[in-house]
């Protein structure tokens, strides 16, 4: 092996900071024996404050309405292809409870920034799955608020926020989004969910438009100083009724590269295993587990609106019942030495 590399790999093992330069370097770097002895890192990493135990997530995608136009998301308000549907208040409850009956612990409510839904009807939303789920930890993932709500929701019974940051570049994110966003309000979205006490996901797409190794490197040192709870990023995965329909895709190798240093940069973060991995490889999720990850978000969503949801082409929606698709992930977790848990999984990055 490279004595060069070995040396960066086991600086950020013991560290858990590299310079810009290392990183880069690392990220570059192809050769796959090296590659492996960073996945080892990074997996005793992972085992030594999580062990063995993936942490599943209750995934409810509720709405594919968006008000904004992002020019990689197959949901994008421009988009007058896609099929359009809300999911009921009752609805999204009976994926909770059917969620609740399979050992879920954490509901993950994700969708487009739909006005259609206002403030007051998420209050009520996440109050109702207070109520009926005590011990459960409620995640939301639908955009940019004003801190007001964020605010509410979180006092009504929320605890956890998802809202990639996209890119740490300014320039990099205006070439992903159209003028009206803007990455300032990204960030103070941020900054605020922090600040109001939510346990705080941010993350990224690899091998996005225009993307270069420099803007990774940059989103990697954004997400050390930031110390978010969650870090979720995925392949960039093309959609045809986008403006980027005819981009490539990122790849799988990059990913998982990547998620080994962010395991080893932020030890106790949680780390999914995303539904975009397990798109462009059939084995996806579990090498991304085998590169440290400890999280996968299967998909409670009615069967008929999971084809719907179609922010990138060909998203992983098989027609199995909630409960096929949870003995087939435990299957699938269990042939390389994980087991999936019934827990809330919380970060333990404030412990």
């Amino acid at each position: 092996m490279d004595k060069g590399i070995v040396g960066i790999i086991d600086e950020l093992a013991k560290e858990h900071i590299l310079t810009e330069e290392k990183l880069q370097k690392l990220l570059l770097w192809q050769k796959k024996e090296e590659i492996e002895y960073l996945f080892e890192c990074a997996r005793a990493e992972r085992e030594r404050w999580y062990g063995k135990d993936v942490y599943i997530r209750g995934l409810i995608e509720f709405t594919n309405y968006c008000r904004n136009d992002c020019y990689y998301c197959g949901l994008r308000r421009s988009n007058s292809k896609a099929e359009r549907y809300r999911l009921k208040y009752e609805e999204i409850i009976d994926c909770c409870r059917c969620g609740y009956d399979l050992g879920y612990r954490t509901f993950v409510l994700q969708g487009g920034e739909d006005y259609g839904y206002t403030k007051d009807m998420i209050t009520e939303l996440v109050s109702g799955i207070r109520r009926a789920y005590k011990d459960c930890a409620i995640t939301l993932s639908f955009g940019e608020w004003e801190r007001e709500a964020y605010e509410e929701w979180y006092m009504v019974g929320a605890n956890r926020y998802l809202l990639r940051h996209e890119t740490a570049d300014c320039e990099h994110y205006s070439m992903l989004h159209p003028p009206q966003m803007s990455y300032e309000n990204r960030m103070r979205c941020l900054k605020d969910l922090k600040e109001i006490g939510y346990q705080v996901g941010a993350g990224f797409m690899v091998g996005s438009p225009y993307q270069t190794t420099k803007h990774l490197v940059k989103d990697l040192m954004f997400l050390k100083k930031f110390s978010p709870h969650m870090v979720g990023i995925g392949p960039f995965i093309s959609q045809k009724d986008t403006p980027f329909a005819e981009e490539n895709n990122g790849a799988l190798e990059l990913t998982l590269k990547l998620l080994a240093i962010l395991r080893l940069l932020l030890p106790k973060v949680l780390l999914p295993a995303t539904t975009a991995l397990g798109t462009i490889a059939p084995n996806g999720r579990q090498l991304g587990i085998l590169a440290g990850a400890n999280v996968v978000m299967p998909n409670l969503s009615p069967i008929n609106v999971r084809k719907k949801y179609a922010i990138y082409d060909n998203k992983i929606s098989s027609g199995e019942e909630a409960a096929e698709g949870k003995v087939r992930l435990e299957e699938q977790m269990e042939s390389i030495g994980y087991k999936v848990v019934v827990d809330v999984g919380n970060s333990k990055m404030e412990d």
